[in-house]
C-alpha cells in the first residue's frame, strides 16, 4: 500500500525557506510542499518558486503567499506540517505562530543543522550572529583580511537575498562593482556584496546553495560563510564565529535562531565594546558563560571613520542607517548616530514628516525606527522613494552609514559624508590567534608566516 504524502507549508522570507526545501524536501517522495509564505521583506509574496529550481516533483513550481494568509492556506491545501524557516524573530513571535499553526491542526516544525547543512570539500569558516546588525560583515572582512595576508584564496558565500528573478539568481558570482549592476542588485544586496568586491575578494550568493558551494570551491583554498540575520550556517563549518551585541543585552538568549548560533559557536565576538555600557557587556558575558562556556571569547570594537567631519559639526543632520538593522533588527542606534554625536551634530532631524511612498510604509510597519532614515531599497520604486524622502527632509546635511556608496545609487541634493567601520579586536585572544590555530590544523600555513611559525 502506497503511503500518502504529507502536505508541507514552509513559512519563510526568501532565504532559509528555499534552502530547507532544496536540501530536504525537493526530491523527497514522502512530502508534498504545497506553498511557501513570505514575511519581513516587501513584495516577495505573489511569486512562484520556479519549476527550474523546484525539481521533477514540482513541474508547476510552488506558489509563494503572504504569511497573513497562513490559516486560510492550511485549510485550502490540507496542510499536515508547517515548517518555520526564517530568522531574527523573538521567541514570543515564533511560538505565537506555532500556536496559530497547532490551533489550525498541523504540526509545527523547526529544522536543524542535521538535515539542512551541506558539507564542503574545502575548509570552511562561518560567521554568524545573535541578531541582525551585530557586526557580522566587518567580522567577515577581518577574517578574510587575515587569511588573504597569508596568500590564501578566500571565497565568501553570503546568506541568500533572492528578491528578483529566482532562476537567474540560482548561482551568482560577484567580483567587481559592475557585477552588482549586472545582477540587478537591490540596495540590501549591494550593502553585503560591495564591501567584499572593492577589497578584492570574490563573493557568491543566490538560491541553490549546494550548487553555489561547488562553484566557489573551484577557486578557493578556504570558504567563508558570511551569514544573514542571526541564522545558523547553511554549511557544516570547521570554525564558527558568532558575533554578539551588548547594545541589545539579553537578545542573545531570546531571538530565534540566534541562541542556536551562539550555542554552536567555537568563537564568540563581543562587538561594540567601545560604545556599550559595562553592565550590558557583562550581561552578554554571562549569557555566553551560561550556554557555551567552552567558546573562545574575543573582545572587539567597531571604530568609526568619517570622511568629512565638517559636514556634521554644528549641523542639523539626517542620519541614514542600514535598513534591515533598523527594521527587523530593531536597533535604536547605529554607526551614523554614533558619528553624529561624536562629531558634534547640532540636531538629528526626524525624517518621518518628509517620507513618501514605500518609505512611509516602512515607518508604518516598523513604528519604532524613530529619528533615523533606513536605507531601504528592495526594488526600483523603493529606491526612488528613498531618494525623494532624503531630498524632502529639512536638514543641513546627510550622514550615510550604510556599507555602500549610496550616492552612486541615488542623487542627494544636500552635502553628505560617509561613515565607515571595521572590526578591531581588543587584547587577546584575537582573531589572528584563532585563525593561526585553524591554519595549522588544516595544513594551510604558508612558508614564512610570522604569526603561525
Amino acid at each position: 500500500m502506497e503511503l500518502k504524502k504529507k502536505n508541507v507549508l514552509i513559512i519563510g522570507a526568501a532565504g532559509r525557506d528555499f534552502h530547507n526545501f532544496n536540501t530536504y524536501f525537493r526530491d523527497n517522495e514522502e512530502f508534498n510542499v504545497v506553498a511557501f509564505t513570505a514575511a519581513q521583506i516587501p513584495d516577495i509574496d505573489g511569486r512562484k518558486y520556479p519549476t527550474e529550481l523546484a525539481g521533477k516533483l514540482y513541474p508547476k513550481g510552488i506558489p509563494i503567499h503572504a504569511e497573513a494568509d497562513l490559516v486560510k492556506l492550511i485549510k485550502e491545501f490540507k496542510v499536515d506540517i508547517c515548517v518555520f524557516a526564517y530568522s531574527d524573530v523573538p521567541y514570543q513571535r515564533v511560538m505565537s505562530i506555532g500556536s496559530v499553526v497547532n490551533t489550525a491542526g498541523p504540526d509545527f516544525m523547526l529544522m536543524g543543522p542535521e538535515k539542512t547543512q551541506v558539507k564542503s570539500v574545502k575548509p570552511l569558516i562561518a560567521v554568524g550572529a545573535v541578531r541582525t546588525g551585530c557586526g557580522k560583515s566587518q567580522t567577515s572582512r577581518r577574517v578574510i583580511e587575515i587569511l588573504m595576508a597569508q596568500g590564501l584564496r578566500v571565497v565568501a558565500i553570503r546568506h541568500p537575498m533572492p528578491y528578483g528573478d529566482l532562476v537567474a539568481q540560482k548561482v551568482q558570482r560577484f567580483a567587481t562593482v559592475e557585477d552588482l549592476k549586472k545582477h540587478k542588485c537591490t540596495i540590501e544586496e549591494m550593502e553585503e556584496y560591495e564591501p567584499h568586491v572593492v577589497r578584492g575578494n570574490v563573493i557568491y550568493s543566490g538560491v541553490d546553495y549546494e550548487a553555489i558551494l561547488r562553484e566557489a570551491e573551484k577557486e578557493a583554498d578556504i570558504i567563508l560563510w558570511d551569514g544573514g540575520n542571526n541564522d545558523f550556517p547553511f554549511y557544516k563549518s570547521d570554525l564558527l564565529i558568532t558575533v554578539t551585541d551588548p547594545h541589545r543585552p539579553g537578545n542573545e538568549l531570546s531571538y530565534y535562531p540566534g541562541e542556536t548560533t551562539l550555542r554552536m559557536a567555537d568563537v564568540v565576538v563581543i562587538n561594540k565594546i567601545d560604545s556599550a555600557a559595562p553592565e550590558n557587556i557583562q550581561t552578554v558575558r554571562n549569557s555566553i558563560q551560561k550556554v557555551n562556556p567552552n567558546a573562545i571569547v574575543v573582545d572587539a570594537a567597531s571604530p568609526l571613520t568619517v570622511h568629512d567631519p565638517s559636514i556634521i559639526r554644528g549641523k542639523r543632520v539626517l542620519v541614514v542607517e542600514d535598513g534591515p538593522t533598523l527594521t527587523h533588527g530593531e536597533m535604536k542606534i547605529g554607526a551614523g548616530t554614533v558619528a553624529a554625536m561624536k562629531y558634534g551634530a547640532k540636531e538629528l532631524v526626524d525624517p518621518r514628516p518628509f517620507v513618501v511612498g514605500k518609505l512611509a510604509e516602512t515607518f508604518k510597519t516598523y513604528p519604532n525606527i524613530g529619528t533615523l532614515m533606513p536605507a531601504m531599497g528592495y526594488g526600483d520604486q523603493q529606491i526612488k522613494d528613498l531618494e525623494k524622502s532624503i531630498n524632502n527632509t529639512d536638514c543641513d546635511s546627510v550622514v550615510i552609514a550604510t556599507p555602500i556608496d549610496l550616492q552612486r545609487i541615488i542623487k542627494i541634493n544636500k552635502p553628505c559624508t560617509k561613515v565607515d567601520y571595521e572590526l578591531q579586536e581588543i587584547g587577546n585572544p584575537n582573531l589572528e590567534d584563532v585563525l593561526c590555530d585553524f591554519l595549522k590544523k588544516h595544513n594551510l600555513v604558508k612558508k614564512g608566516c610570522a604569526c603561525c611559525s
